[in-house]
Parts: C-alpha cells; sequence; structure tokens
C-alpha cells in the first residue's frame, strides 16, 4: 500500500513539477511576437517619369511672372491628367526636389501653385518632404 501511495506521490510531484517549469519557463512574459503595423503612406508614389515634368518648368515660370493673359498649361496638366491628387502631388513634389524644373524655388509654395492651375488641390496633410 505504500509503494502504491508512493508511486503516485512520484508521478503526481513529477507532472506537477514538469507542468510550472513549462508554464514559467518564459518568466510570465511569453506572447507571440506583435507584427510591426505598415506605416501609412502620407506621401504617395509618382507613376510617371519625373523627368518629363520639366515641361511644368515653363508653366511655373511664366505663372511667377506677371504677365496678362494665361500660361500654356496643356502640356504639363496633361501628364498629370488620370492621376489623383495625392499622385499628382507626389509627382510634381519629387520634379521640384530634384530640380528637374531647373529653377530654385519654395517647394510648398511652387506645388500648390502648379496644382492649382492644373484643377487640383494639395491633399490634406501631405508633406512635400
Amino acid at each position: 500500500m505504500a509503494s502504491k501511495i508512493s508511486a503516485s506521490l512520484v508521478i503526481f510531484l513529477t507532472f506537477n513539477i514538469l507542468f510550472f517549469t513549462l508554464t514559467t519557463a518564459c518568466g510570465g512574459g511569453c506572447s507571440p511576437t506583435p507584427k510591426p503595423k505598415p506605416k501609412p503612406k502620407s506621401t504617395g508614389s509618382c507613376p510617371r517619369d519625373t523627368l518629363k515634368l520639366g515641361v511644368c518648368a515653363n508653366v511655373l515660370k511664366d505663372l511667377l511672372k506677371i504677365q496678362l493673359g494665361t500660361p500654356p498649361v496643356k502640356p504639363c496638366c496633361s501628364l498629370l491628367k488620370g492621376l489623383v491628387d495625392l499622385e499628382a502631388a507626389a509627382c510634381l513634389c519629387t520634379a521640384l526636389k530634384a530640380n528637374v524644373l531647373g529653377t530654385k524655388l519654395n517647394v510648398p509654395v511652387s506645388l500648390s501653385l502648379l496644382l492649382n492651375v492644373c484643377g487640383r488641390k494639395v491633399p490634406s496633410k501631405f508633406v512635400c518632404a
């Protein structure tokens, strides 16, 4: 009888030690590693060739000069046709930053000016960094 109790006690203690070893092996802080959340793109991406946006330089230069009449906006605006405002802003931002337009400019003002001429708006929270 004593051997039965002794064997049961050994099995009980063995499972107890095994159970508590496995449950406390991580120090109580084991949890699956969280996946990093993707950051939302606020800058957008340009699906067009930025070098082609050099035609916007003439539009911008004409806009910055005080002239009568309207500048020829067709070549520049036609490149932005079919793009949503965010993509158009991203394309012009890239062109302005890369100085494709050939003049040193105030980027936010120039971006807003070019977008407005083409009937577009700078998207809210868009930053041309």
